[in-house]
């Protein structure tokens, strides 16, 4: 379900107040391929209902270059959204998802294990509620990015 970001706060509250605990991940989720589908399922495993921020098409561009996204926004809400591991699907047009967390809330807030606590902004706000934040190993060899390469190889 794609949510609004003015209306997450209180949706998020509801979900809340009926129990459910939150878990958020964020991300470009540009071509989406294996190593989104089995990260997205491990992010789900922590919680009850698994919300992804889905960086807007003008914040790709600025995190990625000119030639991405290569999917709009809409596309790739779409396609995350019909994935068994996701709940919710929320645009943002941030470079990170700080605004979008103080918001959303999370219980457990997950990036991949190219992260840590010290090169992650948004750890600091998660971890000021109380919520905690997972780390999950990403898949080797399996990046939007390399599959771009390996399509402009063949061309």
């Amino acid at each position: 379900m794609l949510i609004k970001n003015s209306s997450v706060e209180r949706f998020c509250e509801i979900l809340r107040e009926g129990g459910k605990k939150i878990v958020f991940t964020n991300g470009c989720f540009d071509i989406i391929h294996a190593g989104h589908v089995r990260y997205l399922s491990k992010a789900r495993s922590f919680g009850d209902c698994l919300a992804v921020g889905l960086n807007s098409d003008a914040s790709v561009k600025r995190l990625k270059g000119k030639s991405r996204p290569v999917n709009s926004q809409l596309d790739r809400a779409e396609v995350l959204d019909a994935l068994a591991a996701v709940d919710y699907v929320i645009i943002f047009d941030e470079d990170t998802a700080e605004d979008l967390i103080a918001k959303v809330k999370p219980a457990v807030y997950v990036k991949g294990g190219d992260y840590t606590l010290d090169n992650l902004p948004e750890a600091k706000i998660v971890q000021s509620y109380g919520g905690r934040v997972e780390f999950v190993k990403l898949v080797e060899g399996r990046s939007t990015t390399n599959i771009i390469k390996k399509i402009a190889k063949n061309e």
